[in-house]
């Protein structure tokens, strides 16, 4: 069979057996709090860079 090819025979039935409390909570996981990123260089060196890396393909 291909790459990529689907056949029903190759999947197997899987039995999830949890409670509900052992899901995770949205609540538990929610941000709290600003991210701040700055990488140091202007928007032209960023594009310049992405240009150099283009023209190397």
């Amino acid at each position: 069979m291909g790459f990529g090819s689907y056949d029903e025979s190759e999947q197997r039935d899987v039995e999830a057996d949890f409670d509900e409390e052992d899901a995770v909570q949205s609540s538990e996981t929610e941000h709290r709090g600003t991210i701040e990123f700055e990488n140091g260089a202007s928007n032209d060196e960023l594009l310049d860079r992405l240009k150099e890396i283009k023209d190397e393909e």
